[in-house]
């Protein structure tokens, strides 16, 4: 390690030290944070009150068939009346005859997961006063919302039920919800009658929000990958920033919309699509202060055409899906909703799709654990890529011994106006001992596609949710060993052991590497060296919050690449063998006499064009 890289490392760490004495919070900060703790406890209070009284109702209700309504909770704002499958557990509304909560069974919520009671409690997607559905359009020169309407019930059966309202005299509005045996999806009807002459067709629209609960072990994660997906009839699917409050107009019609969270999604599919005409779509983020933002996502809203042709008599038949964002189970819906999951655009999503995630699921679909299917994943990646590594390496030790030369070269043509005359014999040398300083960068392009494939793979994985392994209790998350109990920016509240074991393969590699690395000649030019040691330090900031999973497929993949880069170094490469090699093309090369390339021709041709315009410019 040279004198430069120490003195980088050294600034590295006083920069990070100076940082971590400035962020150190005030008496003032620590007293607002005090006080933002003591807000969010309440609410988790108020929170935990709320799901025992929901435990309670659920004792209390039962099975009456003899009633006209069996499996009902009398509530000061409606009556809750709730269905369920193998899949999920639905609560509808009579206020406004809407979904008021969805509870997914098989699934349970983070605080519930690290609990280890085995006792798993079927996880709240969203709670009554999270969500609304209603219709909306102009009536009698006013604006007519259905979600704050109470609706009669007109029927119920174990799997479906059917609301009414009469708003005026031969008007109706009826919603018939229907729930399959075994599936994560309901069927939705919606009848409209009466209203001709009262409303325009094109008038009618469809209101859809949610606000769904916190669900995962890191909220702003969670938060952060929460967005509005949509699909149109002939663009494909977009969606709305992940980042930002966001808002857009439709462009064309529409297939179905998606309320995307970071493991689970709610998505509504008419079967004639919504019109373009007035749909819009909104993502709103919760501030700080708002009694919402810490333990609500964002608020979703939709406002869509229903796409109906008159409104004496009109039904619209939708689909309704709530369920995890798992690529098996949204891929079988056969409706394009696993372009809802964030596996990267263009050949990095199709890396994923047709050769990371079929042998992920391999080994998964074997009953072995996750992180063992990780392993197995990076050993077969490995060896696919280890001709490009091979490669790679031969062509860094080819120039590692031509690096002597090339420092004569150097020395030779210290002035910038004899660039060109360096570049010619540089050429030549390359030429003549068969190396290149490109064979060593084009199998790193050819491999990166895969490396930057899977740090989409991972965290948008669904199978890693609350998976164990070794110390990380789960893999969808960060794995921490040392929970600090104060945020230390950048770094923040804990320390993630697989991030630094993947930084710290990443210097030993950087360190075995580092003999073989060309310096820059240029002056101002930034040392490679220093820059690549820095790589990995930043690396443990970055990746700390990041799902564990992905930290340790790094720290995997780097730690193969170092075995595999020793043994190829032990066995099989001979660097005394090479250099003879080398000296003896290179001899051959000088005692034939070859025609120029092209491009050798091109560089001397420009090699004397700057010579004459130097000499003119002497002469003037």
């Amino acid at each position: 390690m040279d004198k430069k890289t120490v003195y980088g490392l050294v600034l590295m760490g006083l920069i990070l030290t100076v940082f971590s004495v400035i962020s150190q919070p005030s008496a003032e900060e620590l007293k607002k944070q005090e006080e933002k703790n003591k807000k969010e406890l309440a609410l988790q209070k108020e929170e935990a009150k709320k799901e025992k009284a929901e435990k309670t109702q659920d004792k209390v209700v039962s099975e009456n068939k003899g009633a006209r309504i069996s499996n009902s909770i009398s509530i000061e704002k409606g009556e809750l009346i709730r269905l369920e499958n193998k899949k999920m557990i639905v609560d509808f509304s009579t206020q406004g005859g809407k979904v008021a909560a969805v509870y997914l069974k098989g699934f349970e919520t983070y605080s519930n997961y690290a609990k280890g009671d085995k006792a798993i409690k079927p996880m709240r997607l969203f709670l009554d006063g999270d969500a609304k559905n209603e219709l909306v359009f102009p009536l009698n020169g006013k604006k007519f919302k259905t979600g704050n309407l109470k609706f009669d019930v007109k029927s119920k059966t174990k799997n479906a039920i059917t609301f009414e309202i009469h708003p005026a005299d031969k008007q109706a509005i009826l919603y018939t919800y229907r729930l399959k045996e075994d599936a994560y999806d309901l069927d939705y009807a919606i009848h409209l009658e009466g209203f001709q002459g009262k409303t325009t067709p094109q008038n009618v629209q469809f209101k859809w929000e949610t606000a769904y609960r916190l669900t995962e072990r890191l909220f702003s994660e969670q938060r952060r990958v929460s967005t509005v997906c949509y699909k149109y009839s002939t663009n494909g699917v977009d969606n709305l920033s992940e980042v930002a409050d966001d808002y857009s107009e439709a462009e064309d019609k529409i297939d179905w919309i998606a309320f995307k969270q970071s493991y689970f999604s709610s998505i509504l599919r008419p079967m004639n699509g919504f019109a373009k005409e007035g749909s819009t779509f909104k993502v709103k983020n919760y501030k700080e202060g708002d009694k919402k933002y810490f333990n609500h996502l964002k608020e979703f809203t939709v406002l869509a055409n229903l796409n109906i042709s008159n409104t004496g008599s009109a039904d619209v038949k939708m689909n309704w899906f709530f369920g995890p964002n798992d690529y098996k189970t949204l891929k079988s819906y056969d409706q394009n909703y696993d372009d809802i999951l964030n596996y990267g655009w263009g050949l990095f999503r199709w890396i994923n799709l047709y050769a990371v995630q079929p042998i992920f699921e391999l080994f998964g679909s074997t009953g072995m654990g996750l992180g063992w299917a990780i392993l197995l994943l990076t050993i077969v990646l490995k060896v696919v890529l280890m001709p490009i590594q091979w490669k790679m390496f031969v062509s860094s030790v080819k120039m590692k011994i031509l690096k002597p030369e090339i420092e004569e070269l150097n020395k030779k043509f210290p002035n910038k106006e004899d660039a060109m005359k360096k570049q010619v014999e540089m050429m030549s040398l390359y030429k003549e001992s068969g190396a290149s300083p490109l064979a060593g960068c084009i199998p790193m392009l050819i491999q990166m596609p895969i490396l930057l494939a899977v740090f989409r793979f991972f965290p948008a994985t669904f199978g890693l949710r609350q998976k164990p392994f070794l110390w990380a209790e789960d893999l969808s998350s960060y794995d921490s060993i040392w929970d600090f109990g104060v945020n230390i920016w950048p770094y923040g509240d804990h320390m993630s052991l697989f991030t630094i074991l993947m930084a710290a393969t990443t210097i030993v590699y950087t360190f075995i590497n580092s003999g073989n690395m060309q310096q820059p000649q240029q002056p101002g030019m930034p040392n490679m060296k220093v820059i690549m040691y820095i790589f990995p330090v930043m690396m443990i900031f970055v990746f700390n919050n990041y799902s564990s999973g992905l930290s340790y497929y790094y720290f995997i993949s780097t730690l193969i690449s170092i075995i595999i880069m020793l043994l190829i170094k032990q066995f099989f490469v001979d660097e005394t063998k090479l250099r003879e090699k080398m000296a003896a093309r290179k001899m051959a090369n000088q005692t034939t006499v070859k025609k120029k390339s092209k491009f050798q021709e091109r560089l001397e041709a420009m090699q004397a064009a700057q010579k004459q315009q130097m000499e003119m410019r002497k002469k003037k």
